[in-house]
């Protein structure tokens, strides 16, 4: 019995391949254009999804499923959402364009239901693995009322080529990973050429490897009924063994006018045998014959509707490989150059006859179907996906305290102070607490996470006992895994970590709890991990990332696990509020705001006071240190709590006639210290600026001066009130264990002279005094560049420069 669905489902495929079409058609060939350059819009890439996406979106999906969609299929996704009414007309009709439907799928940038923002081809895909990981973790603690769904990415065959994929689908494994589906848009065709042939086969074979099921989607209802004729065996081996290239070329040519004509030419001179197989081709016409030989299975809506059903029987996780034609249905399909291929008006005017859409009706959501209007508007109505409406959802927030509780030493370094604020907040029974997850790839112990671990245990579906404890061999640390746990232990692949980082921190809009998600990793390699770091940071997940050890100052390691450009990625990256905290109790007035900070979602508008937007939230990166320095012992009062989340305070703030300010950051403060009392008898008013945020003092400072460029005359910000009281002749010495033009803007709040110390090139092993003095961060090269900015008295206390190396 047919199934009562297909007309429906066939109608929803046209019109959502003709709007996909239509709408890159208008972008590129009808919407005016300012600045002349090439629009796209991938009409190929969107065609050879059509089917596929049609069959989950108007038949198999529930709410609760969530979709990564690969990234130029885009157009089909918006006009999906706009015939379910989750789109505009205009957004559609402006795609591309500014504000409008956006080149790939965006959940901050678009009004439709995006799950995931795709765009980085590879990222989306590990996303749902890490989300259905995320699912299985808010199950495991019995929270949610939202019920269990899968997580769905849609793959092209060629970006299965991106290593991220691979390194998630080993992690995937270790972690027992289930409710998750890849659907690989298998149309053997890349940007540039047609892929290797039997690359299907690595695939199953990779899949069915890490435990997944393999679902091989090759032919239609068609070609299965054509294998079944007397001679289908014959063109069932041709079709099987048919190259890649000459498939593609024959769809390309079998998609024109004579394209049947094509295809029996080729097929009779190939395999006709005067016989079976002869007859087999002669029965159809050319209009038929060119439909055989193209009903692949991704083509065939009810071979999708029947093998996704199937596997919605189960949780395990399943890849299938979907045979299609990249372009199908349109007049280029099958072409090797297809991929930024456009219709030209010419053929867009003959496929629009095809299509029976008249002219001035191309946007109209039921125009050239043969269901009434009514008929689909009800069809519409009833699909499954769409019956809870937008699917955002939201979660409370999470109560943070006033103040986190530590216990301090006299001397102790950021790093070792970041593992006793956990620590000490592992044994309450805080809101906060209950709420943190913790994951590293495999450098807990070395991150000073141990500690956390130890009182909360590591995460997994399933009991699992520490052996060496079970078998009495003493431990520092007693790791039991169980669901309750709050540890997820990586493997070592810093993407993973920050691709889990952004499935963590989207809990809250995708499960509908908060998740307060810290991540662990050398600070060195961040840059590693930088494609899904921003990923994470463009999707507005919610997270803290605590790096470490940062900078030359982990000075025997040597330069490979050394970081010099880190700091200016956290003053470049949008969504990331980045701090390098001297001092453990400025640390833990930073970690206090963050577990704030992750969870406000408002509207932007910027405190008139910092103007930082802080109201809309974001991620946090800590760069920490493992150089053990002497702690100040001082009462931490709000006004200074304040100054040390804005980005800077006064230790030592300068006298009415200061000639110069040290501005320094993170690990180097101390010489800092040392070079201002070196300089105090010469230079009694001299003063000590301690950076927290370089980020944040340099968002609040340009944001300051396009207010006042908009007419807020009054307009300043942090730094510029803290460096008022300066004259211009005021020299200021900037200094941090990392790149100097971290902090080398400075100089342009106000106009003063600057010189900058950091360091610009790979450190090497050695002492941190061996390393300062080479890289020229220690007291005396203060000192020295102190001496430059003001000549006019010298500093008694400067001894002469080492030698640089």
């Amino acid at each position: 019995m047919a199934d009562p669905r297909l007309p429906f489902l066939a109608a929803l495929e046209r019109k959502a391949l003709w709007l996909s079409s239509w709408m890159i058609h208008n972008a590129n060939h009808l919407r005016a254009k300012e600045d002349g350059l090439k629009i796209g819009g991938h009409q190929a890439s969107s065609a050879s999804l059509a089917t596929i996406m049609t069959a989950l979106y108007g038949a198999v999906l529930r709410p609760q499923d969530r979709v990564a969609v690969k990234p130029h299929a885009s157009p089909v996704f918006h006009a999906l959402n706009y015939l379910f009414g989750l789109q505009s007309l205009e957004k559609l009709q402006n795609f591309r364009g500014f504000k409008g439907a956006q080149s790939y799928p965006s959940r901050t940038k678009d009004i439709d239901d995006v799950d995931f923002s795709t765009g980085s081809v590879g990222l989306g895909v590990a996303q749902t693995l890490f989300s259905a990981l995320v699912q299985d973790y808010v199950k495991a603690k019995g929270w949610g009322e939202w019920p269990e769904g899968r997580m769905i990415s849609l793959v092209g065959d060629a970006e299965m080529d991106e290593g991220n994929i691979f390194e998630a689908l080993l992690e995937g494994w270790k972690q027992g990973v289930r409710n998750v589906w890849w659907i690989v848009d298998y149309n053997r065709q890349s940007l540039d050429a047609v892929v290797r042939e039997g690359l299907w086969q690595r695939f199953e074979s990779i899949f069915r490897n890490f435990g997944w099921e393999v679902v091989i989607l090759k032919y239609g209802r068609l070609l299965e009924a054509a294998f079944a004729e007397p001679g289908g065996e014959a063109l069932r081996h041709w079709i099987d063994n048919c190259p890649n290239q000459l498939y593609a070329a024959l769809c390309y040519q079998g998609g024109s006018a004579e394209g049947g004509k094509v295809w029996r030419r080729h097929l009779t001179d190939a395999i006709g045998d005067q016989g079976e197989v002869s007859r087999l081709i002669e029965r159809r016409s050319d209009a038929e014959l060119a439909a055989l030989m193209t009903n692949l299975a991704g083509h065939d809506m009810p071979s999708l509707v029947d093998a996704f059903e199937a596997a919605a029987r189960h949780d395990k996780p399943t890849c299938f490989i979907a045979y299609t034609v990249k372009g199908f249905g349109l007049p280029f399909q099958g072409h090797k150059d297809n991929h930024a291929g456009l219709m030209t008006p010419a053929q867009m005017e003959a496929w629009q006859q095809a299509m029976a859409i008249r002219p001035g009706h191309e946007w109209d959501k039921f125009e050239g179907l043969d269901l009434t209007p009514e008929a689909m508007q009800s069809a519409l109505d009833q699909v499954p996906f769409v019956q809870k409406g937008r699917r955002r959802l939201a979660a409370a927030k999470v109560e943070v305290p006033a103040a986190l509780p530590y216990r301090a030493s006299a001397s102790m370094s950021t790093q070792q102070g970041f593992g006793i604020i956990l620590n000490d907040l592992a044994g309450t029974d805080l809101a906060v607490a209950e709420r943190i997850v913790t994951t590293a790839p495999d450098v807990t112990v070395s991150t000073n996470l141990g500690g956390w671990v130890n009182r909360r245990g590591l995460f997994a579906r399933e009991e699992l006992a520490d052996t060496f404890r079970k078998e009495k061999i003493p431990s520092t640390f007693a790791w039991d895994f169980s669901p309750k746990g709050q540890h997820i232990e990586l493997g070592i692949a810093e993407m993973n970590l920050f691709i889990l980082l952004s499935a963590l921190g989207l809990s809250h809009s995708i499960n509908g709890e908060r998740l307060l998600p810290i991540g662990t990793l050398y600070d060195p390699f961040i840059q590693r991990g930088l494609d899904a770091l921003n990923y994470a940071c463009y999707q507005d997940a919610r997270f803290m990332v605590v790096a470490t050890p940062s900078g030359i100052t982990l000075a025997p390691e040597g330069g490979a696990h050394q970081s010099i450009a880190t700091p200016l990625i956290g003053l470049a990256q949008d969504g990331l509020a980045a701090f390098e905290p001297a001092f453990v109790d400025e640390l833990a007035v930073i970690m206090r705001f963050a577990f704030d900070y992750m969870q406000r979602d408002g509207e932007g508008d910027p405190d008139e006071t910092t103007w930082l937007r802080d109201e809309t939230g974001g991620s946090v990166y800590l760069r920490l240190s493992t150089r053990t320095i002497d702690q100040p012992q001082r009462t931490m009062s709000r006004a200074l709590a304040a100054d040390i989340v804005n980005g800077a305070y006064w230790l030592r703030p300068p006298g009415p006639n200061a000639e110069i300010v040290v501005a320094a950051m993170g690990a180097v403060v101390p010489e800092a210290i040392e070079a201002i009392g070196l300089m105090g008898e010469d230079r009694r008013d001299a003063g000590l600026l301690v950076i927290t945020s370089a980020d944040r003092l340099n968002a609040g400072w340009t944001a300051a001066e396009r207010a006042r460029q908009r007419g807020n005359a009054g307009a300043r910000s942090h730094i510029e009130r803290l460096l008022a009281p300066l004259s211009r002749d005021c020299g200021l010495v900037t200094v941090l264990d990392g790149h100097p033009a971290t902090l080398a803007w400075l100089g342009s709040v106000r106009g003063q002279r600057v010189t900058s110390l950091g360091v610009e090139h790979f450190g090497q092993t050695g002492s941190i005094g061996d390393l300062y003095r080479h890289h020229g961060l220690d007291a005396n090269a203060i000192l020295h560049a102190a001496q430059a900015l003001s000549p006019g008295r010298p500093i008694r206390n400067r001894r002469e420069l080492a030698p640089a190396e």
